[in-house]
């Protein structure tokens, strides 16, 4: 004789929830709302890098060489929120006199520098094209003349069209 397993009955609506639980997709019927997640406010919107200016990692320098006991260093950076490999990078930087001469940079890409035969030549441009305006001026006010005291002008060239 084989014993059949007892059957156990379930409500409807506990199989429903159940269901829901399990199945990341369902009826909209069974799915819970949830009421959306206000954003942490511990938490900045988006991270940023954090910059250090010259002085500052001149002074962290300055303490972390004065520093003589074991862990005195572990403890600055502790304190500063800072890794041992900036301390090493910004030592290599003093050393190499970077730190000494940094100053606030504009980021990007750098101008290049314009040659001055190039200024010279904009400048010359820019005189020519006003005296062409003024010459322009000069010949149509000569015409306007020409056509009011009834002086004919002979038609241009072929070559010197406008």
């Amino acid at each position: 004789m084989s014993r059949m397993p007892a059957r156990i009955e379930i409500d409807v609506t506990e199989r429903a929830e159940a269901e829901g639980a399990r199945r990341a997709t369902g009826d909209a019927a069974l799915s819970v709302e949830r009421a959306p997640r206000d954003p942490d406010p511990e938490v900045p919107a988006k991270a940023r890098r954090r910059r250090f200016p010259a002085a500052y990692r001149l002074r962290i320098l300055k303490q972390a060489d004065a520093c003589k006991k074991a862990g005195d260093v572990g403890a600055l950076l502790r304190r500063e929120g800072l890794y041992s490999s900036l301390l090493t990078n910004w030592r290599r930087q003093r050393d190499q006199g970077a730190l000494v001469s940094m100053h606030a940079r504009k980021r990007g890409p750098t101008g290049r520098p314009i040659d001055p035969r190039v200024k010279q030549l904009e400048a010359e441009n820019a005189r020519l094209q006003r005296k062409l305006q003024r010459a322009d001026t000069i010949i149509t006010l000569q015409k306007k003349v020409a056509e009011i005291l009834g002086i004919p002008l002979r038609p241009l060239d072929t070559d010197e069209t406008d």
